[in-house]
C-alpha cells in the first residue's frame, strides 16, 4: 500500500510532501487498518479551512480524499503525523 500526504497552507504557505509504502513492512496492517479509517472520513473535494490553517490531501493506492484543520478525525490526524514523520 502506498500513502500519501500533501498539506498545504499555514503561515508560511509551504507545501509539504512525503509518502510510504507499507510493502514489506512489518507493521503494514497497523498502517492499511489506520489509512482505510482515515480515508472513509476523508471528503471527496478540498474543504473550508480556517485563515492560516493546513489543508491535506491523502492518497492511498490511488484514491484521494481531502481534509483540514481543525476538522481532522483522530485517525487523520495519526495518519498525516506518522507519514510525515517517517515518509521520504
Amino acid at each position: 500500500m502506498r500513502i500519501q500526504v500533501r498539506r498545504t497552507g499555514g503561515f508560511a504557505g509551504i507545501e509539504r510532501r512525503a509518502q510510504v509504502d507499507t510493502s514489506g513492512r512489518p507493521d503494514a496492517h497497523e498502517w492499511h487498518a489506520l489509512a482505510e479509517r482515515a480515508v472513509s472520513a476523508g471528503r471527496g473535494a478540498r474543504p473550508t479551512g480556517v485563515p492560516d490553517g493546513f489543508s491535506y490531501e491523502l492518497t492511498v493506492d490511488g484514491k484521494t480524499v481531502y481534509c483540514a484543520d481543525p476538522r481532522l478525525t483522530e485517525e487523520q490526524r495519526k495518519l498525516i503525523s506518522r507519514v510525515l514523520k517517517e515518509g521520504a
